[in-house]
């Protein structure tokens, strides 16, 4: 194993180095913490600006201003309904509260506003009540205040839902992209070392299978770090922005499903990547050679799209137990909504088995191929 870390911590120096590594790691990380900003930077706190017009309204005031928690309102007073109305038909209000009995409003009012008008106006009335009838209104109050009922989830919880969609769609790219870019660079090493012929200089001093588990196992490494730098700047920025508040429960499994479905999907691609790069000598062939793994990451990326739309689909949940779809669409369902125990067992062992199966092939084409240089040598000459 020493030739195969050798070759690994060589990988893991040279590219983590280079200008373009580092840069697409920072642009990765703002990238992804600027998503969890915008939302604070195009939605603050809703505000709405309420009139009060005669003295049967003027209780609402108070009462308004103990209801409206999250929202900013101001209350404004007018003598009569005629100000009122003009101040609603030039923009100033948005609506106005008359006598304690009507509302004011250009067109409908505000959804929230009418639920925040309804509750202050409840209040108002139900103080002025009691105080006729000789009740004291905090007594009644702190007589009818209970402790609420304990809440226990017996399924998914329904409040996340939009939010799991949200985190699995952005997972799904996450995935797909650091996939078929780690993929990719592993296949061009390969192309470019043999284009240049280097590789017959370093097949002096270690093994084919060292040469390419080192090379997979580097820039693995570089990858895995790219994918945690994402998560932490996406977590760090939503615990900047209060908006962890709002993710799902069970994020840390979550993550560590992502984490090693990544690993999993990495070993399977960057196996198929490195024996279709080997096949090849020049840096133009290469696109045309790894066709057929890019279209089958493309058809993998958009299941696991469709699975963080709806995680319990059959296609999803069929699919998701085959590799090497498994790779993305599994954590994607996972972040999505509940997953049986069973299923993500068998879909784990059966990516095992694959990705040693494709790594096994994969190491047979290259150490075949990767010394032949000139025309395209083709894969059915390879695998005899």
């Amino acid at each position: 194993m020493n030739g195969l870390w050798l070759v690994a911590r060589r990988e893991i120096v040279t590219r983590g180095r280079t200008k373009a590594f580092v840069i697409g790691l920072v642009v990765s990380a703002v990238l992804v913490a600027a998503l969890a900003f915008l939302p604070r930077l195009f939605s603050g706190p809703d505000s709405y600006t309420v009139g009060l017009v005669g003295a049967q309204s003027q209780a609402l005031g108070p009462a308004l201003t103990g209801t409206a928690k999250d929202v900013e309102l101001t209350v404004r007073q007018f003598p009569d309904e005629a100000s009122a109305s003009g101040a609603i038909t030039a923009g100033d209000v948005d609506a106005a509260v008359v006598d304690g009995r009507r509302v004011l409003a250009d067109g409908e009012v505000d959804r929230e506003l009418g639920l925040l008008l309804e509750a202050a106006n409840q209040t108002a009335q139900t103080q002025r009540q009691l105080s006729e009838a000789g009740l004291d209104p905090a007594k009644v109050a702190a007589a009818m205040r209970v402790a609420p009922l304990e809440q226990v989830s017996v399924g998914a919880d329904a409040r996340y839902a939009g939010v799991r969609v949200a985190v699995a769609s952005l997972l799904v790219m996450v995935l797909f992209f650091l996939l078929i870019y780690s993929s990719m660079y592993v296949a061009m090493g390969v192309v470019e070392e043999k284009g240049s012929r280097i590789v017959e200089i370093l097949l002096t001093s270690v093994r084919p299978w060292q040469l390419l588990g080192g090379k997979i196992v580097g820039l693995g490494a570089l990858a895995l770090a790219n994918m945690v730098v994402i998560i932490v700047a996406g977590l760090g920025a939503a615990a900047a922005t209060g908006l962890a508040a709002d993710l799902p429960p069970g994020m840390t499994g979550i993550v560590v499903s992502a984490l090693f479905w990544f690993v999993l999907g990495y070993a399977f691609f960057a196996a198929m990547a490195a024996a279709l790069g080997s096949l090849v000598s020049r840096q133009e062939d290469a696109n045309s050679v790894l066709t057929p793994m890019t279209m089958l990451m493309m058809v993998t990326y958009l299941v696991a799209y469709f699975a963080a739309v709806q995680p319990g689909s059959p296609l999803a949940r069929i699919l998701s137990l085959v590799p090497p779809f498994s790779s993305m669409v599994m954590p994607v369902r996972m972040a999505g909504g509940e997953v049986l125990l069973w299923e993500i067992a068998v879909a784990a062992v059966l990516m095992l088995l694959a990705t040693a199966g494709t790594l096994m092939l994969g190491a047979r084409i290259y150490s075949r191929a990767v010394l032949r240089t000139g025309a395209r040598v083709k894969l059915s000459e390879a695998m005899r």
